[in-house]
């Protein structure tokens, strides 16, 4: 390969994090080993479909994968069909529900699309691991299971946390990390990227990878991504999700909305700025020359701009600034014709504006519904056709009631 290693190494040791110094000087003494080996390395990330759509949590990886890409290695996206059924415990506190089959495959099929925004889809190779898990037999993952003991797994702060809490940990989530371990061994890795939640078991996957005689793959462990709300893993099962597969409007104004705190770790997981730039951003934050908002605008643009192109992003930019900063209607928006009065709680509802009634109720009671511009603030109110009537829920969501005169025969 031509590149150098050092400039291999710059790019690709950029953003991550160990959970020790020790950690990341063997990692990256190992990656530098197997760079002057002059191959392309055999790189994979798995995502297990547990959703239908993927976030900007899944973007981190995704870009360190692409990052690879780039450099001319072999890059595998490893959807994780099998494992998804028994579900990683990695980042839980309590015990992940357990999805069917016909769950998965719907999922699975808006992944490889959705990572094809980040991925070069002619360079990547895109693989299941129901091909080899499907077919071990108990006595295979008895062998697996043989070279790790109970205390290793309880020594996992999400297990200890429960085991002294006196919670059930199920058995089957033991056998998350083996499976993941095994794939490491069918792929043949020399690098797996994941986040630091998956640290233990990239690094069950080293120790299995060495039982079968291969190489023990690289970590590449990168910091996780929080939510809307600044504080938890990203995640659409908590309602603080920002997903690739949406429109550059919708993008950008989540962005605009996390809080303060949390800027810069999505400046630094999510944009394309060098280190150095963003230190300098926030010193002039700190010194006061610039305005949060205005940093936070710097953020949603550039982020906007990686999915959809710097045009988008600015025209996303522009209808934030009209809509939010401005609270200006939007030029264009869904219709819908109202033809007698609605309870507003029923219209939310009908419109599918909300989930369900119960959170139509909550958005009222936290003062997310407005109409005409004025706070809904009852949930008896009813909405009476007069004209065109705007109702706005939550931060995004506009439609337009028109009246519909009816005609008396």
């Amino acid at each position: 390969m031509g590149i150098p290693v050092d400039d291999q190494i710059a790019v690709l040791m950029r953003g991550t994090q160990y959970g020790d110094e020790e950690t990341r000087r063997v990692m990256e003494r190992e990656l530098r080993e197997r760079l002057e080996e002059g191959r392309p390395l055999r790189v994979y990330l798995g995502v297990d479909p547990t959703a239908p759509d993927l976030h900007l949590g899944h973007s981190v990886p995704l870009r360190k994968l692409a990052q690879f890409q780039e450099l001319g290695h072999e890059c595998t996206f490893l959807i994780g069909d099998f494992t998804a059924m028994i579900g990683d415990p990695s980042d839980k506190d309590k015990t992940r529900p357990q999805l069917t089959r016909e769950q998965v495959l719907a999922n699975v099929e808006t992944y490889t699309r959705q990572a094809f925004k980040i991925l070069d889809p002619g360079r990547t190779t895109i693989r299941y691991n129901s091909e080899w898990l499907s077919r071990l037999t108990l006595a295979d993952t008895v062998r697996l299971a043989s070279h790790f003991t109970v205390a290793q797994f309880l020594e996992r702060e999400n297990f200890a946390k429960r085991f002294e809490r006196g919670e059930a940990i199920h058995l089957h989530e033991f056998f998350y990390a083996l499976m993941q371990g095994y794939d490491a061994v069918a792929l043949e890795t020399d690098v797996q990227i994941g986040g630091t939640d998956q640290t233990f078991n990239i690094l069950a996957g080293r120790r299995i990878q060495q039982l079968f005689g291969q190489q023990p793959q690289i970590l590449i462990t990168l910091g996780i991504l929080p939510g809307t709300d600044g504080r938890l893993k990203m995640s659409k099962s908590l309602g603080n999700a920002i997903p690739i597969d949406t429109t550059p409007e919708d993008m950008y104004g989540k962005l605009m909305s996390i809080p303060d705190f949390a800027m810069r770790t999505y400046f630094d997981l999510l944009t394309r700025f060098h280190p150095n730039e963003i230190e300098r951003l926030f010193q002039e934050l700190r010194s006061g020359d610039r305005h949060p908002r205005d940093v936070k605008m710097i953020l949603a643009r550039e982020v906007t701009a990686i999915f959809f192109g710097d045009a988008a992003a600015a025209e996303a930019e522009a209808y934030f600034v009209r809509v939010y900063r401005q609270r200006e209607r939007p030029t264009e928006m869904p219709t819908y014709e109202l033809q007698e009065p609605k309870n507003i709680v029923d219209l939310m509802a009908e419109l599918n504006l909300v989930k369900s009634r119960s959170e139509a109720r909550r958005l009222i009671k936290q003062g997310g519904v407005r109409l005409d511009g004025e706070r809904v603030t009852q949930f008896d109110t009813v909405v009476e056709p007069r004209g065109t009537r705007v109702l706005r829920v939550g931060k995004h969501t506009f439609v337009a009631l028109r009246e519909v005169e009816t005609t008396e025969t």
